[in-house]
């Protein structure tokens, strides 16, 4: 029974995980490998301990075992040996590989969960390729190998799992412990940085960075050396920077938690470089500390070093509240360390040079309580280095998360105190769990099948219910592999070439990958626009466990397989079904979704532009526009992200016009409340591309737009921005805003500033009367813009 609840993209992941598990499980294939690739903070230890616990579950009847190896750096497994068996509860049992085993065990047992640690277990002298751990060579009690072994005989199936599977130096020792030793019948790699590449793996499961972000897991964004003009060349004097900064934003943060009524002490993690040079540093530090008041000896500095831990045990450190204010280390918390107060970090040279990826930051990453706070600033963390020049890595995982690029606001800029609207995401346009009563009713509905009723009795007789409505069941239902009786459309196929179309016998040319997606492609176009990669998941789980329920098909010999035959076999009748019960769920949905909304909306009454603003340098890049409100400093540059082409051209527009424009600014495509937002759609934030300061003292509002693209979200987000211009200017008892949906047609830009929106349609006219003139649409609403 886990401690804390599922948010919904970890439910979303641990349900497709299982569904992948038991797919590859019920293959005959070797080195069945998953790969689990989940953002740092993301919760990958809580989704896989609430995997192993459902998955004993759903496979009661199959004996399993699992081994979860994690990297040995700051004794990772330990903790995440600590924090398995805390949810856990009691079910299942985990143990500690180097406690529990080689003394009188000889195998693991059902169901039971042992952790270890792979580096050690890898680790071969360089000489004699011999093992080093004691844990793997020959002894009179049983060794590692010898466990596995054992246990392998016993008839158990193991299920391996690789913690941070990125950090593997020695790869191929890794992959001798995976292939040669442990041999497991399933693997998953779990990793935010994986090392596998496609084709090395059978299946993959991705959570998204921003469904992370958006459940208030890990912080919004990084900040590299804020507040920091110049870094002087001298060494003591740059040091000293970095600390007395790190050492005020700590405390300007503790303020504000104080301020939320939140009791949360923010750690400063202060790492100092591995050579020699680590020493002078470390002293230095602890010296600058003490004059703060902050030692060793108060309890309020930590120390984790190789030759030297003090104050810095997980169980109290970790605590929100803990009194220790900064934490001296080297490499120990590189990876998989767990403190979520812990929200600055200091960083000194190296001689090598210096590069700031997600790794070395990510223990700064997470929120302390699983939530983002109104007050913004709570939601960064920031980094300070003393290092000049540094390199900030590209992360394809998360590519905006690191900002190093700090622009500031142009003094001619005066407050507009604008009205803005903000609310967490509340939907990811997905189907959720609430689906699978939907899906029970409509199938025992059609089917004219007892709902509830799951007697064997029953199911006999609701076979034959499901015959009579004309379900071709014959020679499909226990198969361990997809057979096509009939002749199935080839649009369910993503990939099919011409000759294959052509071909009345197609189907002897399909392998098991092309029937699999054929499948899925009946849910997918009966989604009626609900986001496919989150709801295929959840709508396959609904219809495996139906059939398990009323029609008797075990799930764990082939009974996935058995089930997408009978879809595939009669795909008119499923197609159908499933667009009924997705229609079903809509209302469900909506009352879902209004629940959500009234407990995150947001409004700022008093809205401004940011006066910085930090931007990361692979997401944005330097522009040399003259009129933006913001400029990087240095070089008088602004850095800009454009989604579109026509977003570049208005703003050319605008810089050949600086007769009569004050500035612009570019509104963030992130979802932020630093962002100027308006209220649609019954709750959803519209975003607008710019906001234009002209001379007359006017202030403009614009999206730009693709013409003819998406013009049913046009239509709200259009008539939205009218009615906020109306509602502001009344606010403000001053007509001083005006704006509309920009497009380009032709060599023109214009303008829809209608408070009925339609959409722009070049050559329409009517007949009035006998004579022809330009429809409305195009003469009134679709004004060229000008300045």
């Amino acid at each position: 029974m886990a401690t804390k609840i599922l948010k919904q993209y970890q439910e979303n992941a641990v349900e497709e995980l299982i569904t992948k598990s038991k797919w590859l499980l019920a293959k005959s294939t070797e080195k069945r490998t998953i790969v689990f690739q989940a953002p740092t903070g993301s919760g990958k230890t809580f989704m896989m301990s609430q995997y192993i616990a459902e998955l004993i579950e759903e496979l009661k009847d199959k004996d399993l075992c699992f081994i979860w190896l994690s990297p040995g750096k700051g004794g990772l497994h330990e903790q995440s040996f600590k924090s398995i068996k805390k949810e856990f509860v009691g079910f299942p049992v985990a143990y500690l590989l180097e406690e529990e085993f080689f003394g009188s065990r000889r195998g693991i047992e059902k169901n039971e969960v042992v952790v270890g640690n792979w580096e050690k277990l890898s680790n071969k002298d360089g000489k004699t390729g011999e093992w080093k751990s004691k844990l793997m060579k020959d002894k009179e009690t049983v060794n590692f190998r010898e466990l596995i072994e054992n246990t392998r005989k016993s008839g158990l199936k193991i299920i391996l799992i690789i913690d941070e599977s990125h950090s593997r130096d020695k790869a191929d020792r890794a992959f001798e412990l995976r292939d040669q030793i442990i041999k497991a019948d399933l693997t998953i790699e779990m990793s935010a940085t994986p090392i596998l590449h496609e084709g090395e793996y059978n299946e993959k499961v991705e959570v998204q960075p921003n469904d992370v972000i958006e459940q208030g897991m890990i912080k919004k964004e990084i900040l590299i050396n804020e507040d920091i003009d110049k870094i002087d060349d001298d060494e003591k004097t740059s040091q000293e920077l970095v600390m007395e900064i790190a050492y005020h934003k700590r405390l300007k943060l503790r303020k504000l938690y104080e301020k939320e009524g939140i009791e949360i002490n923010p750690l400063v993690l202060v790492q100092i470089p591995t050579s020699d040079a680590g020493d002078d540093k470390k002293e230095f530090i602890e010296s600058f500390l003490a004059e703060k008041g902050i030692t060793k000896d108060n309890g309020k500095l930590a120390v984790w070093l190789t030759d030297e831990k003090i104050n810095q045990e997980a169980e109290l450190i970790t605590k929100n509240n803990d009194k220790v204010e900064f934490l001296i280390f080297k490499q120990a918390v590189d990876t998989g360390w767990d403190c979520p107060r812990a929200q600055i970090l200091v960083k000194f040279r190296e001689i090598k040079s210096l590069v700031f990826e997600i790794q070395t930051i990510g223990r700064i990453l997470r929120m302390p309580e699983i939530i983002h706070y109104k007050n913004d600033e709570l939601n960064k963390a920031f980094v300070y280095t003393n290092v000049k020049s540094f390199t900030v890595s590209p992360e394809k995982t998360n590519p905006n998360i690191i900002k190093s690029i700090r622009m500031e606001r142009e003094k001619i800029y005066y407050p507009l105190k604008l009205r803005s609207y903000y609310h967490n995401r509340v939907d990811y346009g997905d189907i959720t769990s609430s689906f699978n009563d939907i899906l029970e009713k409509e199938f025992c509905s059609y089917f004219l099948v007892k709902k509830g009723d799951f007697s064997p009795s029953t199911i006999k007789k609701n076979v034959e219910l499901l015959k009579k409505k004309s379900i071709v069941l014959n020679n499909i239902i226990g198969k361990d592999e997809i057979i096509l009786n009939k002749n199935v459309p080839t649009e369910l196929f993503d990939t099919l070439s011409e000759e294959i179309k052509s071909d009345k016998n197609f189907q002897a040319h399909l392998s098991e990958d092309d029937k699999m997606r054929a499948f899925e492609n009946i849910i997918k176009r009966n989604l009626n626009g609900y986001a496919p990669k989150r709801s295929l998941p959840i709508v396959k789980n609904a219809l495996y466990r139906w059939f398990k329920k009323y029609v008797g098909i075990n799930l764990l010999i082939g009974g996935m397989v058995q089930i997408q035959n009978i879809v595939l076999n009669n795909h008119e009748i499923f197609e159908k079904l499933f667009d009924k019960s997705v229609r079903a769920y809509e209302p469900i949905k909506e009352e879902e979704i209004k629940e959500k909304i009234s407990e995150a909306e947001e409004w700022n009454n008093e809205w401004e532009i940011e006066e910085k603003r930090n931007y990361n340098p692979y997401v944005y890049k330097p522009h040399t526009y003259k009129l933006s409100i913001y400029k990087y400093p240095k070089d008088k540059k602004v850095y800009l992200n454009f989604d579109s082409n026509i977003e570049e051209e208005f703003i050319d527009y605008l810089e050949e016009h600086k007769g009569k424009i004050l500035w612009w600014w570019q509104n963030g495509n992130e979802h932020m409340a630093l962002n100027f937002g308006i209220k649609y759609n019954g709750g959803s934030t519209f975003q607008p591309d710019f906001l234009v300061m002209f001379k007359s003292g006017k202030l403009g509002i614009f999206d730009t737009k693709a013409s003819g693209d998406r013009e049913d979200v046009n239509k709200l987000k259009a008539e939205a921005l009218q009615r906020y211009i109306i509602e502001e200017n009344k606010r403000k008892k001053k007509e001083i805003i005006f704006g509309g949906l920009i497009i380009k047609q032709g060599q023109h830009l214009r303008i829809n500033s209608d408070e009925s929106y339609e959409p722009f349609k070049e050559s329409e006219q009517v007949k009035e009367k006998g004579k022809m003139y330009a429809s409305k649409s195009v003469q009134r609403g679709w004004q060229y813009f000008e300045v």
